[in-house]
């Protein structure tokens, strides 16, 4: 593990906490004791509501057990009737385009235009971007069906690769 003179040399390192006199803390991210440079590639997703490692992939939400309100954050407590248990629940990975909005000004590297959208998924609405479909009025509109997909958002030094998902025509 390096030293924190070293991690102030390396940006990737992350930011280190104020010293005390004989006391070195480190915050932030970097390599982890016992983790080997050589390990394994590995997949993770952007969201933790996204599953990778359960076959195919889908997203899961936390359900109330009173209610039956969806939520894809942590919640301590149901915005509709403000009991505090939930259960996991997977949800549909396909589903219908309920509204939409063609992007076409966003932060600097993101590619433009784009379609972001709102999908009924049985029932849960799920707020993502279209992909594989042209971004104009004559290839998306509203009830046009649609399914999970994934897609590579970069893979790091280690092999670790981040995965999104989106929603393309079914």
């Amino acid at each position: 593990m390096p030293n924190s003179d070293d991690r102030r040399r390396d940006p990737r390192a992350g930011p280190i906490a104020k010293e005390s006199p004989g006391r070195r803390t480190n915050v932030g991210i970097g390599t982890f004791a016992g983790m080997a440079d050589t390990a394994t590639p590995t997949r993770v997703p952007l969201v933790e509501y996204l599953v990778l490692d359960d076959g195919d992939p889908h997203l899961v939400a936390n359900e109330c057990t009173n209610c039956g309100a969806r939520f894809f954050d942590r919640r301590n407590a149901c915005a509709a009737c403000f009991q505090t248990d939930f259960r996991q629940v997977r949800i549909a990975t396909e589903g219908e385009l309920r509204t939409f909005t063609i992007v076409a000004f966003a932060a600097p590297g993101v590619e433009v235009p784009f379609v972001s959208g709102v999908i009924d998924c049985d029932g849960t609405s799920v707020r993502g971007n279209l992909r594989n479909v042209e971004p104009d009025a004559d290839h998306v509109h509203t009830g046009m069906k649609v399914r999970l997909t994934t897609y590579s958002l970069g893979t790091d030094d280690h092999g670790t690769e981040a995965i999104g998902f989106a929603f393309e025509p079914a």
